[in-house]
């Protein structure tokens, strides 16, 4: 891969990274990364994905923008409202780098599609707001050996954590399923701060640059947790596996998506 003058310009700040420098850029460009959910957390994250160089940067929603969404969801603006959050978050990255290449997947993921769709990508950023969509994403990266970026907000704490195939634990592993419907607290009825989605996004960003560089220490085996009226990071070690995972562990009981179809049905959005 040539760098160009107007790359070398623009990625500078990396070059003088000894950690990234020419090389990692070069990898970057050619690295491929799919954000599910373009929504508080995606927002964020897209947004440093592109700044950074990824050369392919997937974007699956299948919402259309909307006025409250725009307290959070800053890659869309109010000249975007009905408009579909894939088109609306392309628009923005190809204002901020013509580098990158943007695949639209405007569909919602199920059990029939998503392991077709993160076929393609490297890493994979789960950055929806629901907990089917979370258990999807979760079985569907480690049935297909995908590596992943979790996290998940509301109101003003979050949490990130990061799956590799054989190496850590997984979203199952650390809560066992979908919990039930009757008192789970979401963003629609509790509420979420603005900038708290957009820390937690860019710490995905984060995991996914350093997951395709191959540098530093990724959130595997770890939950990193951030309380933004506290202004307090806390982490808990999550070393391993859980045995009696019902995906990864020894005996899984899920062996393919359609095993659990029923679990991931459901009507949250991304």
């Amino acid at each position: 891969m040539v760098i160009t003058e107007e790359m070398a310009e623009r990625y500078s700040r990396h070059f003088v990274l000894k950690e990234i420098g020419v090389s990692g850029q070069k990898k970057l460009l050619q690295a491929k990364v799919l954000v599910i959910g373009a929504g508080g957390l995606g927002s964020a994250a897209l947004m440093y994905l592109a700044a950074a160089g990824t050369g392919v940067v997937g974007i699956a929603d299948f919402d259309k923008v909307s006025l409250s969404n725009l307290q959070r969801q800053v890659i869309h603006g109010s000249g975007d409202v009905g408009v579909d959050k894939t088109l609306s978050a392309e628009k923005f990255i190809s204002r901020l780098n013509p580098d990158v290449r943007v695949i639209l997947h405007n569909a919602k993921m199920t059990v029939d599609n998503i392991q077709s769709v993160i076929s393609g990508y490297d890493f994979i950023l789960d950055c929806t707001d629901s907990f089917e969509s979370k258990f999807l994403i979760n079985d569907a990266c480690v049935l297909s050996k995908k590596p992943y970026s979790h996290a998940g907000i509301v109101c003003f704490e979050g949490q990130i954590m990061t799956y590799v195939p054989g190496k850590g634990p997984c979203l199952r592993c650390l809560l066992g399923g979908v919990p039930p419907r009757d008192g789970s607290i979401t963003c629609s009825s509790a509420g979420v701060l603005g900038a708290a989605a957009g820390v937690m996004g860019s710490l995905q960003a984060i995991e996914a640059v350093k997951y395709i560089l191959g540098i530093g220490d990724l959130l595997v085996g770890r939950i990193l947790r951030f309380d933004a009226l506290k202004m307090q990071f806390s982490e808990f070690d999550f070393p391993k596996s859980d045995s009696g995972c019902a995906v990864c562990g020894a005996n899984p009981k899920i062996r393919s998506l359609a095993d659990n179809r029923a679990e991931y049905e459901g009507t949250g959005c991304m």
